[in-house]
């Protein structure tokens, strides 16, 4: 339960150490990701975190940005030696060799993916079906480290070549994407991202966009 000398909303546990969680809980976690490159962002994150705090991976977030090239993921898979050499001389990153190059294994079997499923999110929302699963978790001892679910996505990430996806590791990647729903039901989040029940299509709103931007555009009037 909520310290009643707490002020604001009632949030998850975890999330009232500092302003730093609680404000990345309010606007992201639990929130639905359709952008192949914010994948790419959040499956590099929680597998740097394996053994340490996600506080101190969100403290290291920008630097993890600067060095590994905004998070995209074609960028990151031309990376050789002279990159990993300049990655462990970064003291704002985790400087662990084997997550380092984890990073740019994981780029390159993300590419196959897409070229495979067409993008990394399809990939991803097939095994939800396309919606998010809306956990009723009343206390943070109820929400579980891994489930069933994670285990299949673990073990065929692993197939595909990809490294640091335990399933612990794939369970809080499906926290953050927003595949599943684990604000405890107290939680103010918990009401607000229960109304998604599905995804919004990113494709169909690329299309509405250049519709829209194609209406608005002022029409080449003929010369006299």
């Amino acid at each position: 339960m909520q310290d009643p000398r707490e002020k604001g909303p009632r949030r998850c546990s975890w999330a009232r150490a500092n302003e730093r969680l609680s404000e990345y809980h309010d606007r992201e976690w639990g929130v639905p990701v359709t952008d192949d490159r914010r994948w790419f962002e959040f499956l590099t994150l929680e597998g740097a975190q394996a053994g340490l705090s996600w506080d101190t991976i969100l403290c290291k977030r920008e630097h993890y940005r600067a060095a590994f090239a905004g998070f995209d993921p074609h960028r990151v898979a031309r990376f050789g030696a002279r990159e990993t050499r300049a990655l462990l001389h970064n003291p704002g990153i985790v400087r662990n060799r084997l997550k380092i190059e984890s990073t740019v294994t994981n780029a390159r079997a993300f590419i196959a993916v897409q070229e495979e499923f067409g993008s990394f999110n399809r990939y991803m929302w097939r095994y939800t079906d396309g919606a998010p699963i809306h956990n009723r978790w009343r206390t943070q001892a109820d929400v579980p480290a891994a489930t069933p679910l994670s285990d299949r996505i673990s073990r065929e990430l692993r197939k595909r070549g990809f490294r640091f996806v335990g399933s612990s590791i794939c369970y809080a990647l499906m926290q953050a994407t927003g595949m599943v729903n684990d604000h405890l039901v107290t939680c103010f989040r918990h009401r607000e991202l229960a109304r998604i029940k599905s995804l919004p299509d990113p494709a169909a709103r690329r299309r509405r966009m250049a519709s829209a931007s194609s209406a608005d555009r002022p029409r080449d009037r003929a010369r006299s």
